[in-house]
């Protein structure tokens, strides 16, 4: 983890992958994110596998650098103990439907009327003032009303979902980046604000644009899909002993593709030269591709098309991930020491800075497991936290928890 946003202090009551995914690259680049979870946990802890109760792969995954506080918002001591918390935090993150936010007394303006510097972030399936506004919103559902689904059907195949929970993570991406820039804008006027981060009209925004294509010009000059992408022969090709990724891009790359393939013919064809004419006939030079590879095995390819610069790659299974040598050589993976959890794997940040301090990442937190710490500096006293924990107001580690 980087330092890049020490000082900054987030309250992070989202659940499962949306807000988790964006709370953990705050926290990664350095904002001490306390992430505030209802006695049961967030959802995601349940995720398989895991080697104890609540500490699922898919939460540890999405949690480190974080410090985990229990607190039963739907009771009114509750509600009043976040709300001490929130006069000295920097950013309010949440990823609940509007009603549910109101009842939680999670609301931007109950919140912003604590503390007026605060970024609220709401990141919701639907923004606030359209007719889906109040629908429940989930991964598979998004991708099914976005579009995406649907650009995979064909006659012979039916619509079908991305396996990865890509219009979370998408929608994550856009949270973080508009926390960051309401953040700088703080920084400049001393004032916070609100950030609204809708999952169906990023992951929208997200597809078309290039998507969008011959519609940006009004009339249309052409279809919706920007056709390239959406050539039957564009796909890994098939060689004599696996698939293989091959993109000629330029008229460079597809004159020496073409001459290495024997297709003198079109090497030096007009059209083939002139990139406007070339992509309106992009599918038949992907078909030419798609016939010629079978004629040698993955590593001919490999060595051949790298010796004409020519972007290529191999098509990797994710266990081929975890030995690739790119990204050894740039310690992408690393192992750590949970406290109760033993040995895990993980992923580092992808993003570098020149001169950043840095620091080892910190695990996913235990349930609960910095209440305590977390209550005692917001000045909540050993007797007020007793207390609190004696009406189950907060939550800490369970007796037999593993840690």
């Amino acid at each position: 983890m980087f330092e890049l946003l020490k000082g900054i202090r987030v309250l992070d009551l989202s659940t499962v992958v949306l807000g988790p995914f964006a709370s953990q690259l705050l926290a990664d680049l350095g904002a001490d994110v306390i992430k505030v979870e209802a006695p049961e946990g967030d959802i995601f802890r349940a995720a398989a596998p895991a080697r104890h109760t609540g500490m699922g792969a898919g939460f540890l995954n999405l949690n480190r650098n974080k410090r985990s506080l229990v607190i039963d918002l739907k009771t009114t001591e509750g509600q009043a103990t976040l709300h001490k918390l929130i006069k000295d935090a920097d950013v309010l993150l949440h990823n609940v439907r509007p009603a549910a936010a109101q009842k939680l007394g999670i609301d931007d303006a109950t919140v912003r009327s604590l503390n007026p510097r605060l970024v609220y972030c709401a990141a919701v399936g639907f923004g606030g003032d359209g007719p889906y506004a109040d629908d429940p919103a989930y991964d598979d559902i998004m991708q099914a009303i976005s579009g995406l689904a649907s650009l995979n059907h064909t006659p012979d195949s039916p619509p079908a979902f991305a396996p990865t929970v890509l219009a979370d993570k998408v929608a994550g991406l856009y949270a973080t980046i508009g926390i960051a820039a309401a953040l700088l804008h703080r920084e400049r006027t001393g004032q916070g604000g609100s950030v609204e981060a809708p999952m169906f009209e990023s992951l929208v925004s997200f597809l078309l644009a290039e998507h969008l294509s011959g519609h940006v010009f009004q009339p249309p000059l052409g279809s919706l899909r920007y056709d390239r992408l959406m050539t039957p022969y564009r796909r890994p090709y098939r060689t004599a002993d696996g698939y293989l990724a091959v993109l000629p891009y330029t008229s460079r790359h597809w004159q020496r593709f073409l001459g290495l393939v024997g297709r003198h013919d079109l090497a030096n064809a007009d059209w083939v030269l002139d990139p406007p004419r070339r992509s309106e006939r992009i599918g038949e030079l992907y078909q030419v591709a798609a016939e010629c590879m079978p004629a040698q095995t993955t590593a001919c390819w490999l060595a051949a098309l790298r010796e004409q610069d020519i972007p290529c790659g191999p098509v990797n299974t994710l266990e081929d991930l975890l030995d690739d040598p790119h990204l050894r050589a740039v310690d992408f993976f690393q192992e750590i020491d949970h406290p109760s959890e033993g040995k895990l794997l993980g992923t580092r940040h992808p993003l570098r800075f020149t001169g950043a301090i840095t620091h080892p990442d910190q695990p996913a937190p235990r349930l609960g497991e910095d209440s305590q710490s977390v209550l005692a500096e917001a000045g909540f006293s050993d007797a007020e936290i007793r207390a609190l924990r004696a009406r189950a107001v907060v939550g800490v580690p369970a007796a037999n928890d593993p840690g």
